[in-house]
């Protein structure tokens, strides 16, 4: 049942956090189960795809903490300490627009088409904001340019892969899990 003020599911508090945790976890052991090293010290990911799949199902605030926490701690877990903070920042934003944007777009419409076409759009922000969010680390932390433009291909490849799997997913999955 959904509450008509908000659009989301009124299941209860606790169970909506522990579809938090979830995902969290789902998301942490996606982007540790395959993993590409890039030659700049980051690594090509299959996390996106449930970043993304957070966002659209659990909403904006608790998709962007599943996003957040499971990706942060990937980083953390895999050695990737120094990314960690950026990470947590930059995928709780990504969840957090492309939640706003696809049920924005969505509304009430529960077409398969109106998915497709609103999850598309929120994927594309969401990976432009990872892509350069990034970048804009790797600027800062690099302190040169032509480095930090060497992230955005990879990232741009990452977020490619991160639209087409989340969207899958979540046509695969039940409209709405909590």
């Amino acid at each position: 049942m959904a509450d008509q003020r908000s659009g989301y599911s009124t299941t209860s508090k606790t169970t909506r956090i522990v579809w938090g945790a979830m995902f969290a976890a789902i998301i942490c052991v996606a982007t540790l189960a395959i993993r590409i090293p890039s030659p700049l010290g980051g690594y090509l990911n299959l996390g996106d795809t449930t970043v993304l799949l957070a966002a659209f199902m659990l909403g904006p605030w608790l998709g962007a903490a599943a996003a957040g926490i499971g990706s942060m701690l990937a980083d953390i877990i895999s050695g990737y300490a120094l990314y960690a903070l950026p990470t947590l920042l930059i995928k709780s934003l990504m969840a957090f627009t492309s939640a706003l944007i696809y049920h924005a777009l969505k509304g009430n419409r529960q077409t398969k088409k109106s998915t497709v076409r609103s999850a598309f759009v929120a994927g594309i922000v969401a990976e432009i904001i990872m892509v350069t969010g990034y970048y804009l680390f790797a600027l800062l932390f690099l302190s040169h340019e032509g480095s930090a433009v060497l992230t955005i291909p990879g990232n741009a490849i990452q977020g490619a892969v991160g639209i087409a799997g989340g969207l899958a997913l979540l046509l695969a999955l039940p409209n709405k899990l909590v």
